[in-house]
């Protein structure tokens, strides 16, 4: 069931603030799809629940986007992401955190990082997929099978 969008903040001043943090999340999910290690998808769902406060314009425009859209759809609709998203995402972070172990930095800034990471993923690969309900039973009638 998809939720109603809530209004937009009756202050001027606070809805020019919220759309200025919608436009920064938007430009930070952008800049993830090229910068390894910069997530996509959570600034995205920000911007998007940022400018249902701030922007119904900037909200109707994410949604209708040809990339942006259907991930909003499958949040708003069952919470869910998508199996391409979520692989794109784990291999991401397992590279970058790879990477922090290489690089110069004191071993417990690469342990702390890579444990937010698989934390991130955990949550990532429990969350359904489009489309996927819950798998029938052997035998949703309660009856048998044998013929009569």
């Amino acid at each position: 069931m998809q939720e109603r969008p809530p209004s937009p903040h009756p202050n001027a001043v606070m809805r020019g603030l919220i759309l200025l943090a919608a436009l920064l999340c938007l430009a930070l999910g952008v800049i993830g799809i090229f910068v390894p290690g910069l997530p996509t998808t959570i600034f995205i769902l920000m911007a998007a629940w940022l400018a249902a406060r701030g922007s119904p314009r900037l909200l109707a425009w994410l949604e209708g986007h040809p990339v942006f859209g259907p991930m909003l759809r499958n949040w708003n609709t069952d919470r869910s992401i998508s199996r391409r998203t979520k692989w794109s995402a784990a291999i991401t972070m397992a590279f970058c955190a790879a990477v922090l172990f290489i690089a110069p930095v004191p071993l417990w800034i690469a342990a702390l990082a890579s444990g937010i990471m698989l934390t991130v993923a955990v949550w990532l690969w429990l969350r359904p997929e489009p489309g996927r309900g819950p798998r029938p039973t052997a035998d949703p009638g309660g009856g048998d099978d044998r013929p009569v």
